[in-house]
């Protein structure tokens, strides 16, 4: 059993590295690296989000996300502001940009798809199978 081969966690960490690398040709002409893409996914299901609440459903530490907001940010792609009422919340939100963006992004999943050469009920097999390794959310590959 103790053969690296045998291990579920290289099995995971292989596979990740190898999926953020299919995803960055694919990304790159967006103008986003594979972590930003996750933020601007959530931020299409729903603006604005807190930082706070962006981490909990990225499962990122505040601290590591800030920097990816911050280079949105930069890109004109997202907007930050202090809460009315509760200065103590960073809100988060999308620009004209940050929405028109998301045009250009519905090709990814068909993208990913066509490199990874499976379809969309293989791809949501395997997310539901890694479901107890990753949360109870579960990440709908086909929506964008």
């Amino acid at each position: 059993m103790l053969k690296l081969d045998n291990q579920v966690c290289f099995a995971l960490v292989t596979a990740a590295r190898n999926v953020v690398a299919i995803y960055r040709p694919i990304l790159e002409p967006l103008g986003l690296t594979h972590p930003q893409y996750l933020v601007m996914l959530t931020l299409w299901e729903r603006s604005p989000r807190s930082l706070r609440d962006l981490a909990d459903e990225l499962a990122l530490e505040p601290a590591t996300l800030s920097p990816l907001v911050k280079r949105l940010e930069s890109q004109g792609l997202v907007s930050k502001s202090r809460r009315d009422g509760d200065e103590r919340v960073l809100d988060v939100r999308l620009t004209a940009e940050g929405i028109a963006l998301r045009e250009r992004a519905l090709a990814v999943p068909s993208k990913v798809m066509a490199r990874v050469g499976t379809d969309a009920a293989s791809l949501l097999s395997l997310r539901d199978a890694l479901a107890p390794f990753s949360g109870s959310r579960k990440h709908h590959i086909t929506d964008a």
